[in-house]
Formats: C-alpha cells, sequence, structure tokens
C-alpha cells in the first residue's frame, strides 16, 4: 500500500557503488584526488577545473570541469537517507528551461534518466540555442547534479569521456545534519605543498 507522501525513489545506475559517482566511504583512498570539499576530483590528462563562485556571498556554488571538448558543471546537494532528488529536480530543470524559452526532452542515457535541453545561449555565446543535458544521480545522503555542454552533448565519443568524467567524483556529505537541497560546501583545493 502507497500513499501520496511516499519517499521518492532514488535514482542512480544498479552499479553506482562499483563504477560511480562514489560516496567517501566508497573511493579508493591512495588515488590522488583533488579536495573541493563536498566534492573530490581525480585529475586527469586534459582536464581543466574552474570554480564558480556566486557574486554576492563570495560562495563557490559549483564546480566546472572543462574536458574532451565539453563542459560539466556538477554540484552536490544534501539528501535524505532514504529518497533521492533527481526525480524532482527534473521536474523543475524542465520547467525552467521552458520558462526560459528552451526545448526540452527526458530520454534515458548511460546514468539513467536525463534532461537533454536546448537551452537559449548566453551573451557571450552569440545569439540561438546550445544544448545542454542535465544529468543527476542520488547518492547515500546525498545527489550530484551535472550539466553537459559542449560536444558532450551531442558527440557520442565526448559524451562516455564526461560520462567517465561524471562517475569517477567523489562525494564527501559529511556527518553534520544539512537539510535536503542544500549545496554540500565547497572549497578551493589546497595548493601543492599546504599542509
Amino acid at each position: 500500500m502507497t500513499d501520496n507522501n511516499e519517499t521518492p525513489s532514488k535514482s542512480a545506475p544498479l552499479n553506482r557503488a562499483t563504477d560511480g559517482p562514489f560516496d567517501d566511504s566508497e573511493a579508493n583512498p591512495v588515488r590522488p584526488y583533488i579536495d573541493l570539499g563536498g566534492i573530490k576530483i581525480l585529475p586527469r590528462e586534459g582536464l581543466n577545473l574552474r570554480l564558480e563562485v556566486e557574486e554576492q556571498s563570495k560562495r563557490i556554488v559549483a564546480v566546472g570541469l572543462d574536458y574532451a571538448d565539453s563542459s560539466l558543471q556538477v554540484q552536490p546537494f544534501a539528501a535524505p537517507r532514504s529518497g533521492g532528488l533527481w526525480d524532482e529536480t527534473r521536474v523543475q530543470l524542465r520547467d525552467q528551461v521552458k520558462a526560459q524559452g528552451g526545448r526540452v526532452e527526458e530520454r534515458e542515457g548511460p546514468l539513467g534518466k536525463e534532461l537533454l535541453a536546448e537551452v537559449p545561449a548566453t551573451a557571450a555565446e552569440g545569439s540561438g540555442l546550445r544544448l545542454a543535458r542535465f544529468i543527476g544521480i542520488d547518492g547515500p545522503r546525498w545527489f550530484l547534479r551535472g550539466v553537459i555542454g559542449g560536444a558532450g552533448a551531442s558527440d557520442p565519443d565526448a559524451a562516455t569521456k564526461v560520462e567517465d568524467l561524471f562517475r569517477s567524483i567523489v562525494v564527501v556529505r559529511g556527518g553534520s545534519p544539512m537539510p535536503p537541497r542544500d549545496l554540500i560546501p565547497l572549497k578551493m583545493p589546497a595548493t601543492p605543498g599546504s599542509a
């Protein structure tokens, strides 16, 4: 028997615990991760990392990764222990894209359900629509959202490389209580040689 208040199920590939994205408790401790607080990134050849900072609060709100002629923006969020956030987040994203005059379709991707969207380009990108893929995975007490742009949004070879990058991310939820949907705090990586 179910009621309307049932917890949304988690949306993640069955092999998430072995193939990623990983929970901090599942990550290989000897790998040389770049520690960004709420997430850890495995360095790889050709990977460029950008931190996206909110102007007013100076808080890091997302990590941008440029790789394989693609961009991948990632954000880790706190999630309830029992349920997931991706199903609900997809609906919100779909509405947002449509409200901005874009087009969006839901499809089954290599990581589960995803949104393929044509979103209005920013002023810097020129006019017209640009393609973006919204991906998300629910983990234990966290939710990792990604937005893929550039070649990874349409080219299958680049897409595979970016999906592999997304799956190599480690989410560090931490033990402190956080309301679901709160951004897990991100920080600047330590510079080599500093403690």
